[in-house]
């Protein structure tokens, strides 16, 4: 997992002749808008310039927590294409979202991450996570309180493995997964613990995903916005994040393509 991280450029590059197939060009410079969460920003990133070239609409991506992007979503901001995580019952009820248009993308896993050259520790098993936690003397990981998914993932990890009350003191609540990332390449942490996309700080070493039966993936879902500019080059945007030649940059920062 230390080599987890590569470059995306050339799976942009790639990406604008194998998905050529997908959109007709675009005559005009129409902005299409798009409203992610952070663990979905690294991948979309190196997707835009292979769409954009390839269709001649220029994307403009922002970003917020995972709590964040859906109340975006449901007050109405404008956009014409939102990526989220379940679940969102409330963003469906708005009626700001086309329905039918829901498109999964990908999974990705909350991972732990030490401080590099530090030794990597066992976390193959519930149990040696469980172990981990309780010994080591701190460790960040997004805050929940912010909205950030990988925080809320992983607070549910901590109640199943019923040692919340046991580690509070241990816990540093880290400003989104970056902030986490950050904390372990000081050494400020002994490990930290985020999305393994949002995993790509140089003073870092990936030791992996934590087990799924503690840390089910979260799910990266694609909609059209009702209020879409223009719904069929926001569709097309939809079609080519889903496109098996996006598969790469998925997997290049650590995420599971939607089979």
């Amino acid at each position: 997992m230390k080599h987890l991280r590569t470059t995306l450029l050339s799976v942009a590059l790639v990406l604008g002749t194998a998905s050529a197939a997908l959109i007709q060009p675009a005559m005009a410079q129409q902005e299409i808008t798009i409203i992610a969460p952070g663990g979905a920003v690294p991948p979309i990133k190196a997707l835009i310039p292979g769409f954009e070239s390839m269709t001649g609409y220029k994307v403009k991506l922002t970003s917020g927590s995972g709590l964040g992007t859906k109340k975006q979503i449901t007050a109405g901001d404008p956009f014409d294409v939102s990526v989220l995580q379940p679940p969102f019952p409330e963003v469906l009820a708005s009626g700001n979202v086309v329905v039918t248009s829901q498109t999964p993308l990908a999974s990705v896993a909350v991972g732990v991450a030490v401080k590099k050259g530090a030794p990597e520790p066992d976390i193959s098993t519930p149990a040696a996570v469980k172990k981990l936690l309780l010994s080591v003397k701190s460790f960040a990981y997004p805050d929940s309180a912010g909205g950030a998914a990988a925080g809320v993932s992983f607070d549910k990890t901590l109640q199943q493995l019923g040692i919340m009350d046991q580690v509070k003191s241990k816990i540093v609540r880290a400003q989104g997964g970056a902030g986490a990332m950050d904390a372990a390449a000081k050494g400020q942490v002994d490990i930290g613990l985020t999305y393994l996309s949002e995993m790509d700080n140089p003073g870092i070493d990936i030791v992996g995903p934590l087990p799924a039966s503690i840390s089910p993936p979260t799910q990266l879902v694609a909609f059209v916005g009702a209020k879409a500019k223009d719904p069929k080059a926001a569709k097309a945007l939809v079609d080519y994040l889903s496109s098996p030649a996006a598969a790469s940059a998925y997997k290049a920062v650590g995420l599971v393509p939607h089979q």
